[in-house]
């Protein structure tokens, strides 16, 4: 599962006007007209997904309830997806 609030570099309890500001900025960052690097399409897809899903108020209670669960059911996985986003941001 995609951590939406970490594409868009918010914290999980973000304001609407939060999100679109952060998606804004980012949107802007990685748009592949203004930005030459080979994987700028992918990481503009992915912050428009990510947008697309918490801009939605129902989209986003669901989503946020489904990683609850995660937690709680496999926390052992939840821990290796949480590791390997945070090593993909300090490396990138």
């Amino acid at each position: 599962m995609n951590n939406y609030y970490a594409v868009l570099g918010i914290d999980s309890d973000a304001s609407s006007a939060t999100i679109k500001n952060a998606y804004r900025k980012k949107a802007s960052e990685f748009h592949p007209d203004k930005n030459p690097a080979p994987d700028a399409a992918a990481r503009f897809r992915e912050i428009q997904e990510a947008y697309d899903l918490l801009s939605d108020p129902a989209k986003r209670r669901d989503y946020d309830e489904s990683r609850r669960r995660s937690l709680l059911e496999d926390p052992f996985r939840t821990a290796q997806e949480i590791w390997t986003t945070y090593m993909n941001k300090v490396l990138r």
